[in-house]
């Protein structure tokens, strides 16, 4: 591949496809988000004092993808093919990391949205003035996940066993999945 389709330059356009590529790992990245918190609540059930944060950022990311499906669905974008994997992956690190304590509940989310942040923080730069109604979501999409990691670091993200190890893991995965969504 050539740095050119891997970097895009400043005041490059992005093209039709690369907007409906990152329509498409975005409602992914949404649903996939949907699973995780439905997996963590399942495991934690709604007595945990974390559950009700977990429950909040799973209503907020319902909402994300609710947005992206709408604007997946004018725009005849196809959706990923995966989502049936990320469907039962998700849900298995939601449970996962609740079934290992809360504070790793914390870590998993923590993990993402550093990743989502990033994510969202390129394609911002990559979409410039383009396309105003979806540079507009992922903006305010944005400052939603980092007031998720930011509530996840102050709920003891950080003190989960083997932190940097289980978000090292989580953080690769993500990676993984957007590169993955981006194409399938």
């Amino acid at each position: 591949m050539s740095a050119k389709q891997d970097f895009p330059r400043p005041g490059r356009r992005p093209k039709p496809a690369d907007r409906a590529s990152m329509l498409r790992v975005d409602q992914a990245g949404e649903f996939g988000a949907t699973r995780i918190y439905a997996g963590q609540l399942a495991v934690m059930g709604d007595r945990h004092p974390d559950a009700r944060i977990i429950a909040g950022m799973a209503a907020q990311e319902e909402r994300h993808r609710q947005t992206f499906d709408a604007m997946i669905a004018r725009r005849g974008v196809r959706p990923t093919a995966l989502a049936p994997i990320w469907n039962v992956a998700g849900f298995a690190l939601g449970a996962v990391t609740a079934a290992i304590g809360p504070k790793a509940a914390m870590a998993c989310t923590a993990a993402i949205e550093t990743e989502i942040d990033r994510h969202y923080g390129e394609q911002l730069v990559q979409l410039g003035s383009d396309d105003p109604e979806l540079s507009t979501a992922i903006a305010d999409f944005q400052a939603e996940e980092v007031e998720h990691r930011d509530a996840a670091l102050a709920h003891g993200a950080q003190q989960a066993p083997a932190y940097p190890l289980l978000s090292g893991a989580i953080r690769l995965g993500c990676r993984a999945a957007i590169a993955l969504s981006k194409r399938i």
